[in-house]
């Protein structure tokens, strides 16, 4: 498998980057919910809460394939 200059294989270094992205935008997300609440538009809040629920799945898809891949640790960065 090809290696980028992080030392990590690359489909290794995409799942971890979508696992933080989907996990950071859940987080981002509350605020939205509250916002949206705030604002008496509940139907808006329940949406929010529907995409903070599928970041979330998403994120743990990708811990899943991660676990997965560990027959060979690749949670650390390969030696030069």
């Amino acid at each position: 498998m090809a290696t980028g200059e992080t030392g990590f294989d690359d489909v290794t270094y995409d799942l971890i980057s979508v696992q933080y992205h989907s996990l950071k935008a859940g987080h981002d997300y509350g605020q939205y919910v509250r916002d949206a609440r705030n604002a008496g538009k509940e139907d808006i809040a329940s949406f929010f809460e529907e995409v903070m629920a599928q970041d979330a799945e998403r994120a743990k898809k990708c811990h899943e394939f991660l676990k997965a891949l560990g027959g060979i640790d690749k949670t650390q960065p390969q030696q030069a």
